[in-house]
This record gives structure tokens, C-alpha cells and sequence, in this order.
């Protein structure tokens, strides 16, 4: 059975594991990413894990690669890489091909876990979905019939960075009040001097402004949502990311907005879920795309 290659690639770690066409994961490893984060140091680590991973029997057919930041259209090139030093323009699918002989594919690592989710965790049974990372930064991934809408250059479905409110603080992308100002770890950081994990911590403990915060933390998003939902009307709202590990605490108050802000004609039968995969969508999603392209998945 033809097998593909999924590797994810942060900051601080590359995830790797080999796929089979079911989704079985034949072998898996995690390996620190080089500091400092040069592609050609990066490009160095993967090859060195993949010959790992490679049984070395041609079982290997392909290998998908999620980067954090925009691709090109074709999947060749990761334009930006955040928390990486000097990716600009980086043409790391021809870099890896030529190490390993294997063809290459990269995406925008968002888009990797929503293909993630929508293959082996909570969006298998939508054809018609989105998916919120809500982490460092606010990522967005579409899947509409059963497909990744990535747009006509590839950089398509920012959904972190579209706008809610037009007097809010400055987003590094030129807009202001964009969702990903409210929503983030960096929001959250500079609205409470806290991180995620503690005010769940102090949430479960009843603490009352804890509870408050995460009250118009689900506000926010709701209103974010609600303008993605009308323009895509999904089947299912997927939140993942460390911050959906709260999400007990701030999803009834996303679903009352969208019920207030959203026709119910826009969202008939909307499912809201958090995502099942956990730290290991993108490498799976890579890995689905890699085979759809390259092994006849």
C-alpha cells in the first residue's frame, strides 16, 4: 500500500510521521527544530528524520510539508515562514526533492490541520466546514466539497485576519481590530497578563473574572464568526488550537452570538465542535494532501 510522508514544521519542533492511504500511522517522530531556524539547517533536519522514517522498500511515494505561513499556489514555495529566520521565498518542495528523490508538496499549516480534521477527526463527516486554529496567531482553513479553498495565489482563508471592530488595536497584517487582536494567545496575554491554561485553571475554580473573561472571549468570537458563516454557511465550525482546550468555558457564549448575529437560513443544522486531533492535525492533513496529489489516494 502506497504510503506519504506528512511533516509539520514549527517553531520549536518538526512532527513527522508515515501514513497509509486508511489513515493508519505506520511510524512517527518529533524532532527539535534548529536554532536558529535557517532553511537550509531546516531543510537539513528534515531530510535527516525522513531517511529515518523511510523504511527504504519504496514504500514511500511522497512527502507533504506544512509550513507556518502562505505558500504559492503550487505548493512549491513557502513565501514567509513566522518564528523561522530568513524564509523568504523559500523553494523547499524543489530543496527536499532533490535530497530525497521523492516528489514534495507544502501547505500553510492552518490548512493542514483543517485537512487533518476533515479526513481522521471531527470534521469527517462534513464535506463543508471551517476550522479556527485559535493559538499564538488566529489561522483559518475552509473545506468546501470535500476540498481546500486556498484562493488564486494560494493565500486564501486568513480568517484570523478579517475585521471586527475598525478603531482596534494594529495587527501586523495592516488591518486593525482584525479577529486574531481579540481571540489570540497574544490577545489574551496582553488583555490579562495571563496565559490560557491559568485562566481555565481559575475558571474551573469559579473565579468570577476568569468566567467574565472568558464570557467576551466567546463574544468576540462569535462576532468573527458570524461574518465567516454568512459568506460560507458550513456545515461545521471546527476550533482548535491550545485555546479550544478552555472552549467549555466560552463556546455557549459563541453560539449565542451567532444565534443573535447569524439568519437562521445561514446556519441550518450548524455543528460548533472542537477539534479532535490535537498537535498532530497538520501532520496529518499534510500527509492527506501529499497522497491525494502524489499517490492516488
Amino acid at each position: 500500500m502506497a504510503q506519504v510522508i506528512g511533516v509539520d514544521l514549527g517553531g520549536t519542533a518538526i512532527k513527522l510521521g508515515r501514513f497509509s492511504e486508511d489513515g493508519t500511522c505506520h511510524q512517527s517522530l518529533t524532532v527539535p527544530t534548529p536554532q536558529p531556524a535557517i532553511p537550509e539547517a531546516v531543510l537539513a533536519a528534515i531530510v535527516d528524520a525522513i531517511l529515518q522514517l523511510n523504511p527504504g522498500e519504496n514504500a514511500v511515494r511522497a512527502i507533504g510539508i506544512g509550513t507556518p505561513g502562505p505558500t504559492d499556489a503550487t505548493g512549491r514555495i513557502a513565501r514567509v515562514a513566522i518564528n523561522l529566520k530568513n524564509w523568504h521565498d523559500v523553494p523547499l518542495a524543489d530543496w527536499l526533492e532533490a535530497k530525497t528523490g521523492l516528489p514534495a508538496i507544502l501547505e500553510n499549516d492552518a490548512n493542514c490541520a483543517g485537512l487533518g480534521e476533515t479526513w481522521l477527526g471531527a470534521g469527517k463527516l462534513f464535506k463543508n466546514l471551517i476550522l479556527l486554529t485559535l493559538g499564538t496567531g488566529v489561522g483559518g482553513a475552509v473545506i468546501l466539497d470535500g476540498k481546500l479553498f486556498t484562493g488564486h495565489l494560494g493565500a486564501g482563508a486568513e480568517l484570523g485576519l478579517i475585521g471586527i471592530n475598525p478603531d482596534g488595536p494594529e495587527c501586523s497584517s495592516g488591518n486593525r481590530g482584525s479577529l486574531e487582536q481579540y481571540v489570540s494567545v497574544q490577545a489574551i496575554r496582553r488583555e490579562t497578563g495571563l496565559e490560557p491554561l491559568e485562566l481555565a485553571d481559575l475558571a474551573k475554580s469559579g473565579d468570577a473574572k476568569a468566567l467574565e473573561f472568558w464570557q467576551n472571549y466567546g463574544r468576540y468570537l462569535g462576532i468573527g464568526l458570524a461574518s465567516i458563516i454568512y459568506i460560507l454557511t458550513p456545515e461545521a465550525v471546527i476550533l482548535g488550537g491550545g485555546i479550544s482546550a478552555g472552549a467549555e468555558f466560552f463556546l455557549p457564549q459563541v453560539r449565542e452570538e451567532i444565534e443573535r448575529r447569524v439568519l437562521p437560513s445561514s446556519r441550518e443544522g450548524l455543528q460548533l465542535l472542537v477539534a479532535q486531533l490535537g498537535n498532530q492535525a497538520g501532520m496529518v492533513g499534510v500527509a492527506k494532501l501529499a497522497g491525494i496529489k502524489f499517490a492516488n489516494w
